[in-house]
């Protein structure tokens, strides 16, 4: 899949970098809904459907994880080869259309099918999105633009909340999933007006390595390493945080799945903006520095917030458990921007939608996978004992995962510094190295 530009300048400047970077965030903040959707609809389905927490795990987790991050290697490969412009806008129509057909399922099978179907679409959006960064935005701008375009992950995941919480309320969980289904086909219709063909890589950053062992040659760098074993751990906490936050709330402190979508998805929205700019500009000034320490601050505030939501989990008052939930959402949405932004740093050009990728499948396949369906497993196994606060048990998990991640990127964040630091004065920020 390739474009054509007839354009001399491979970077877009004014309204165009503008409608680029609006159109991104538009797209990343559907695809979160449409990812995020059964976490506040799950009490709802469960109902509906007759399902245990098990199988709501199993729905969050397995059913969309493995799609997602296996698919999402191929999908960068063909995003930094060829246009990933078209491949944005092909995964773009494939989940809106897969979300959509969720709001008509009428059993577990058919609504693991469809969340499959939704994984093999989102699959490429991060990578074939960082891969348009890398080819339109001048490079001294795009720890930022990392950082607006990750902006749209919590901007979705407080839509998400917010309107699929009211919209199950009212309206019911199917139309939740119909009505955003067909927004994202209105999205893809708008996009393919705005982001422009991308220019061709020039031969000389191109990748001509076998994808295998391309691959393996970055996992072998000791500060990707390093990344790829943060993204691991984050991943055991942030999955089971989203997929069992909003029934947490509801069973544990009485709360509906509107008051949850209203409080809690507008205070991840808030921090999520917050989280991903400014660690946008963080990473911007620490990778324009000699010292190199692009993932100092993300790990600190990772460690801090591990704290914070044990104590959240076994808060009296569920005003309280969601305070202490704050640092954890701060502590993700600063993350993203460095961490991506780290990973192409090690990468370099050409290979930027494949660092993303990996750092995807790291990230996004043992936690999203495993992570939620332990803590229901747990939640089942404590609730058979006649204790209360079964999802709190089950949710330890998330402190534990992300105290690790601060661990791993501290780690990380020491490797490329020292890479960095040994450099010539004059060598590119951005460069390629085991």
């Amino acid at each position: 899949m390739t474009d054509s530009n007839p354009m001399q300048t491979p970077y877009a400047s004014g309204w165009r970098l503008f409608a680029l970077l609006a159109a991104l965030v538009l797209i990343n903040a559907l695809g979160q809904i449409d990812r995020i959707l059964p976490f506040i609809l799950a009490e709802a389905i469960k109902t509906d459907l007759s399902l245990s927490d098990t199988q709501i795990g199993l729905l969050t987790g397995v059913a969309f994880a493995v799609c997602y991050t296996l698919l999402s290697l191929p999908l960068a490969r063909a995003a930094d080869r060829g246009s990933p412009r078209i491949v944005l806008l092909i995964c773009l129509g494939v989940w809106s259309a897969m979300t959509a057909l969720g709001g008509m399922a009428a059993s577990f099978l058919f609504l693991a099918l469809t969340r499959f179907g939704v994984a093999v679409g989102e699959a490429g959006a991060i990578p074939s999105g960082h891969a348009l960064i890398a080819r339109l935005v001048p490079p001294e701008r795009r720890g930022l633009a990392i950082g607006l375009f990750s902006m749209g992950i919590p901007l979705g995941t407080m839509i998400g909340f917010a309107a699929g919480g009211a919209m199950a309320d009212t309206l019911g969980w199917r139309t939740a999933l119909v009505g955003f289904g067909a927004a994202g086909g209105l999205a893809a219709l708008l996009a393919l007006l705005v982001i422009r063909p991308t220019p061709p890589l020039p031969r000389a950053e191109a990748d001509d390595q076998p994808f295998l062992a391309s691959a393996l040659r970055l996992a072998a760098a000791p500060g990707f390493r390093w990344l790829l074993a943060g993204g691991v751990a984050i991943g055991f906490g942030t999955a089971p945080f989203y997929a069992f936050s909003a029934p947490f709330l509801i069973r544990t402190h009485g709360f509906t799945a509107g008051e949850v979508g209203l409080a809690f998805g507008l205070l991840q929205g808030l921090m999520g903006v917050l989280g991903t700019l400014l660690g946008g500009r963080a990473f911007d000034r620490a990778a324009q520095s000699r010292t190199g320490h692009v993932l100092r601050r993300p790990a600190l505030a990772l460690l801090i917030a591990a704290p914070a939501l044990t104590a959240g989990l076994f808060a009296p008052e569920g005003w309280m458990s969601i305070a202490l939930f704050v640092p954890g959402m701060f502590a993700f949405a600063f993350l993203l921007p460095s961490a991506f932004g780290a990973a192409h740093l090690v990468a370099g050009a050409g290979r930027q939608a494949l660092a993303s990728s990996l750092m995807m499948v790291a990230s996004g396949l043992l936690g999203p996978a495993l992570g939620p369906v332990i803590v229901g497993m747990i939640s089942d196994t404590v609730a058979a004992t006649g204790l209360t606060n079964s999802l709190g048990f089950g949710l330890l998990i998330v402190p534990v995962g992300v105290a690790l991640s601060g661990l791993a990127c501290l780690i990380a964040d020491q490797r490329i510094s020292a890479q960095l630091r040994a450099a010539p004065v004059n060598a590119p920020r951005f460069s390629y190295s085991t």
